[in-house]
């Protein structure tokens, strides 16, 4: 509690001191933003309370102060696809593991595949592979894999602090992973694309995206390796996982229905640029035919119960920062200040700039979308005249903020499994990965520049 309160005051001094600041070059509107950002990004740091509460009170803050309308608010995340993907992804999801197909796959690979410490950790990451493209949604397939994981931990015996450690290898896969497909992460993915305005199909996102994701992947699981070990010899007990392997019986007509559905969303994801169709609008209307009598039956009532509110609420305050920072000028002042006055034309070189100016402003504003709404519009009006491709600037910036983080609320991912009830690892394990995944972004920064370069993009 002690901690909380300081937190709580430390945020409220950093509102007044911003505010009364004379900041040259920004107007009123955009200072107090500055100000209740940051007041924001401190409270979300200190960790005062749930993060959805202090999204909610910077929400309620801009309307009050008038620092924006109602409507600059909400308009963005609510009337777009992007919150109503996130609520497609999350039924859908729930409808995977519901059924008990995702758990059949998992059960599967790791008894056919698994035999040691290095084995687990490699099979989180494979399965959080296949995974992107059956659950559009991060949490709820690290959630998926996470309760798999805990019977292998269990069968092995394994003490309290491993399990600690298989709980932060499934989440951190989830970062680079779920940037493989448009939909692996229904929430930021779209909205790295849109970031960009240049519009592209779930194919294309996959050819500019799978290798560097999949080899920033690799090499996050091999740094993982070497800094976690096993306090102990893993034996793991097949008998276990095979007796939970059988509980789940034959096929049953759920999980049917639910494979017929995915085969469908995925056809609709692939052929998006063909049809003309949004993503977004796709995983809504699946999940929700996923309900209807004769050809469902696949969700019930109970399922909105798996859309959880506090993300939505969290997801609508990160999204505000950045659209609100634009009207107010906030994020043009920041890039100005920030950003120097001109950028090199050497691709690997401007990489590198953009990669240490992504990581700077995250390392304050914490929040992935938050971050990207400063700073792509400022990185893609500063590259225009370059002959770089705006989308490979928004989503080298997605990808360099995304796979960083030190503390937990860095990275949505990370936040979501530093629970004792989810993940069960804790803010020291995060940062002994995360400090040295922070030199990790270069490389990966570079490798996408190449891979950008080949594909005509940079």
């Amino acid at each position: 509690m002690k901690k909380r309160m300081i937190g709580f005051i430390s945020g409220i001094v950093v509102f007044v001191l911003i505010y009364f600041l004379p900041l040259q070059g920004l107007s009123h509107n955009g200072q107090l933003d500055l100000a209740l950002t940051l007041m924001t990004v401190v409270w979300w740091a200190l960790q005062i309370a749930q993060p959805a509460y202090v999204g909610g009170v910077y929400l309620m803050l801009l309307i009050i102060l008038n620092v924006a309308t109602p409507v600059q608010v909400f308009s963005s995340s609510w009337t777009g696809s992007i919150m109503w993907l996130v609520i497609g992804a999350y039924l859908i999801a729930g409808a995977v593991r519901d059924s008990g197909f995702g758990e059949r796959i998992a059960y599967s690979f790791i008894i056919k595949f698994v035999r040691s410490w290095n084995g687990i950790i490699i099979s989180i990451f494979v399965l959080t592979l296949i995974l992107a493209l059956l659950i559009p949604h991060p949490w709820p397939r690290a959630f998926l894999i996470m309760s798999v994981m805990g019977v292998v931990a269990e069968s092995a015996h394994m003490p309290k602090e491993d399990r600690a450690k298989i709980g932060l290898a499934v989440f951190a896969a989830a970062c680079p992973l779920s940037g493989v497909f448009l939909t692996g992460d229904s929430t930021l993915n779209p909205l790295a694309v849109a970031d960009s305005g240049v519009k592209t199909t779930f194919v294309q996102y996959f050819l500019y995206m799978g290798v560097p994701m999949i080899i920033a992947a690799i090499i996050t699981m091999l740094l993982f390796m070497l800094l976690f070990k096993p306090s102990q010899p893993v034996n793991i007990d097949f008998t276990v996982l095979r007796a939970k392997q059988k509980a789940l019986g034959k096929l049953t007509e759920k999980e049917v229905r639910t494979i017929i559905w995915l085969a469908i969303a995925i056809v609709l994801w692939l052929t998006s640029g063909v049809t003309g169709i949004d993503v977004g609008w796709i995983t809504l209307l699946v999940a929700l035919l996923m309900s209807m009598p004769v050809i469902g039956e696949v969700l019930t009532a109970e399922s909105w119960s798996g859309v959880p509110v506090n993300v939505l609420v969290f997801l609508t305050s990160a999204i505000a920062i950045g659209d609100v920072g634009s009207q107010s000028g906030m994020n043009h002042w920041i890039a100005k200040v920030i950003l120097p006055s001109s950028l090199p034309h050497n691709i690997f070189l401007l990489a590198l700039i953009i990669t240490v100016f992504a990581i700077f402003i995250h390392m304050f504003m914490g929040s992935v979308i938050a971050v990207m709404g400063v700073t792509i519009p400022a990185l893609v009006a500063a590259t225009v005249h370059l002959g770089v491709s705006p989308l490979a600037v928004s989503l080298l910036v997605f990808s360099v903020v995304n796979l960083h983080y030190i503390l937990p609320f860095h990275n949505l991912a990370i936040l979501v499994g530093n629970e004792p009830d989810t993940g069960g690892y804790t803010q020291k394990e995060v940062m002994r990965l995360g400090i040295p995944l922070t030199g990790v972004m270069f490389i990966v920064a570079l490798v996408m520049t190449a891979w950008f370069h080949l594909m005509g993009l940079m």
